[in-house]
């Protein structure tokens, strides 16, 4: 069946099952619902993670649990992230997106019941392991999902919105939670997750389908690029040691590690010190909590749209993204450390919502760095290895802050060493991400990239020089 160029439709598409086959403007609306769709489903999955942290103090109280113990019941959903990542990345490569998440979803309303049913420390520590298995993949295989909605120069922006879900879902959640914690008590909060995320996942086998953006040579066909005005493009795959070894990977993803840590040390520690050293109420403490978490949705959709806005511009992906992400991790650093530094607790507490909410518009960036150093055939997998080593981050960020918090003259001292630590950390890792983040340079020593000089001076690039994992060859020549 022929494709007209202009529209890249073809005849009878309307109809069809197959979105590869729509016109482009249902596609696109097609892929906007399905971003927004998942973009719900990272929200309820950080309101899973926020809700320990919201009901801190109860837990603590009820259950006579210190400081120590609550920072490594917090770290110990981390313990299976990494793993289930791991495990999950070469599924990600050869099981539909949907049915992935479907899972994954489910498993976040199991994962509550041994709360609900044995209010002890053993049920917390089964409950936050379970939860973390399930969701320690999401991240990588919702973003592979979105990815496959859109063409490469126009995914930055829908995968942001969806990214965006990790602080939207703690400004959506966190005042409702604080509200239910404070009338009905901490465990109740627990299941009004289980119960929203069963309906979700009715929600999403209705209405969930695969992208038909599953390779360059899908790309040019679904667009209408027709074989004499565009290369032909294959995909070289690239041992996933060398990707991971390269420099632009290293530090993209160290840089998320600390973000991630400075996150998840705001969600698991925040409330406690708002309440306990700021002395707020239990209900103003979880609803405060959801400020820096507004600012990082900003962040998020604002500083993804930047680097989409300068990748369309032309603007090399060292600087358009690269860049973009090292100088907001330096910020995001530097902003936390003056927050302990400074006697204003006001000023303390505005420099808090940058610093902690800056930290996770870092996670997208790193995403669109990561699948520049790989093909289309192997993103999922890369993208999930990736995942799985910033995610670690949570792993270290709330009990090493717990033991810094309960060893400490006074909370007080406590919580600024355990800030200074984590804004320390990301501030030295921005400037070494600074320093060494060069997708151009790494694609070419993958193999990746064709210097301009080998492409046919008659052919027309479709691929930018940022495409994921393609090899240019002539129209007509054998790749």
């Amino acid at each position: 069946m022929s494709e007209t160029p202009l529209t890249g439709v073809k005849p009878g598409a309307a109809a069809s099952r197959d979105p590869g086959t729509w016109s482009r403007a249902k596609r696109n609306r097609y892929g906007w619902f399905m971003t927004f769709s998942l973009l719900f489903l990272m929200m309820l999955s950080w309101a899973d993670k926020a809700v320990l942290g919201i009901a801190a103090v109860p837990i603590m109280k009820e259950l006579g649990i210190t400081p120590e113990q609550f920072g490594l019941v917090g770290s110990a959903m981390f313990l299976t992230f990494g793993i289930a990542q791991i495990v999950a990345a070469p599924i990600a490569n050869k099981v539909s997106s949907k049915w992935i998440l479907l899972v994954l979803c489910l498993l976040w309303s199991v994962a509550q019941v041994p709360i609900l049913l044995f209010a002890s420390l053993p049920a917390l520590w089964a409950s936050r392991l379970l939860l973390g298995a399930g969701e320690g993949p999401l991240a990588p295989v919702l973003m592979h999902g979105i990815y496959k909605w859109f063409p490469e120069k126009k995914g930055a922006t829908p995968a942001a919105l969806a990214s965006s879900g990790v602080t939207l879902g703690i400004v959506a959640f966190a005042p409702v939670l604080a509200w239910v914690i404070g009338q009905f008590g901490w465990q109740t909060a627990f299941a009004v997750l289980a119960i929203v995320g069963l309906l979700w996942s009715v929600f999403w086998v209705i209405v969930g389908k695969e992208g038909p953006y599953t390779s360059r040579q899908a790309e040019q066909e679904i667009d209408g690029i027709a074989a004499q005005e565009a290369p032909v493009l294959t995909e070289t795959k690239v041992p996933y040691w060398r990707t991971i070894l390269s420099p632009s990977w290293i530090f993209a993803v160290l840089a998320s590690f600390f973000g991630y840590w400075t996150f998840t040390l705001a969600m698991s520690w925040g409330p406690a010190y708002f309440q306990n050293v700021l002395g707020f109420s239990g209900q103003q403490s979880g609803a405060m909590i959801a400020l820096p978490a507004a600012w990082g949705a900003i962040a998020t959709v604002g500083l993804s749209a930047l680097t989409q806005r300068l990748h369309i511009k032309g603007v090399p992906t060292r600087k358009a993204r690269g860049w973009v992400l090292s100088i907001s991790a330096a910020f995001a650093g530097a902003c936390l450390v003056t927050a302990t530094l400074t006697t204003s607790p006001a000023l303390s507490v505005i420099l808090m919502v940058f610093g902690f909410g800056t930290a996770p518009a870092l996670f997208a960036i790193t995403y669109l760095v990561v699948a520049e150093l790989t093909t289309i055939a192997q993103r999922g997998a890369n993208l999930s290895i990736a995942n799985a080593v910033l995610t670690t981050g949570g792993v270290f960020a709330p009990a090493v802050s717990g033991f810094l918090i309960g060893g400490a003259a006074t909370p007080a001292e406590g919580y600024r060493a355990a800030f200074a630590l984590a804004g320390g950390l990301l501030l030295v890792f921005g400037i070494l991400a600074l320093l060494f983040i060069n997708q151009q340079r790494d694609r070419r020593s993958l193999g990746l990239e064709i210097a301009d000089d080998a492409a046919p001076a008659t052919s027309t690039l479709v691929a930018s020089s940022t495409a994921t994992g393609l090899e240019v060859t002539p129209a007509g020549t054998k790749a």
